[in-house]
């Protein structure tokens, strides 16, 4: 069984992703045992992308 935790991560740019805070948030992640598991598109404005929530998973 898993158990999963998310963080948002807010968006910049229209044409391509422009934040590296993803990186650094699934690699903090990781330091604690958690693995990556996916993205869910939160937040849409004007066509683009502003939010998304990683979703983390570990084994309990």
């Amino acid at each position: 069984m898993y158990t999963y935790e998310y963080e948002r991560i807010y968006v910049r740019g229209f044409i391509r992703l422009e934040t590296k805070e993803y990186e650094e948030a699934i690699a903090r992640w990781a330091e604690d045992g958690w693995r990556y598991a996916g993205l869910i598109p939160a937040v849409w404005a004007n066509g683009a992308l502003t939010e998304m929530d990683l979703i983390f998973e570990k084994e309990v």
